[in-house]
């Protein structure tokens, strides 16, 4: 996988992660929010949040592969 295309995947994942972010702030702040949802997006930020991670290092990897050749 090529650095651009680990950014690009970067991308993807924050845009994952601001969007379940926004969702529990939502829950947070209404009523009644269901705490199983709320768990839920909790691990879903984690699991996002070390995908971001894997994927920059991948990327950092590949810019680094690159820079050798």
């Amino acid at each position: 996988m090529s650095t651009e295309d680990s950014l690009t995947r970067v991308e993807e994942l924050l845009a994952r992660l601001e969007a379940a972010r926004a969702e529990l702030e939502q829950l947070s702040q209404g009523e009644g929010g269901s705490p199983e949802r709320a768990l839920e997006l909790l691990r879903e930020l984690s699991e996002l949040a070390k995908a971001v991670e894997e994927e920059l290092e991948r990327a950092k990897r590949a810019a680094e592969a690159d820079a050798q050749s």
